[in-house]
């Protein structure tokens, strides 16, 4: 097994969360959304940001609106509808049962 194909593995499975984690904070740009995974090392790559996006809002769980841009053509800019809080806060409670189960497990030695 190749050690980064491991790596992506584990990005890609908390992606979702870290993505709905941003939009909660309001709305916000696709690009900004792409910035701050690509500074947290989550996500490189921009072709996987807008299949995603477009299958959170397909699922409901994210919506948008379009915003006229003084520099360009108008951004559509995401937002979570109430679904998506609701599927966020049940993402949470896994992520930090899951983060505190693997801690366990590092900290035994």
């Amino acid at each position: 097994m190749k050690i980064e194909n491991a790596k992506v593995q584990m990005r890609k499975g908390i992606l979702e969360y870290c993505i709905l984690r941003i939009i909660s904070r309001g709305e916000i740009y696709a690009s900004e959304i792409l910035d701050e995974l690509i500074e947290a090392k989550i996500m490189v790559v921009e072709g996987t940001l807008y299949p995603l996006l477009t299958r959170l809002k397909n699922a409901g769980l994210l919506d948008y609106k379009w915003v006229e841009s003084a520099s360009g053509p108008p951004r559509k800019y995401y937002i979570l509808t109430q679904t998506g809080m609701e599927f966020l806060e049940a993402l949470g409670d896994t992520w930090t049962n899951l983060s505190e189960s693997v801690n366990r497990i590092i900290s035994n030695k």
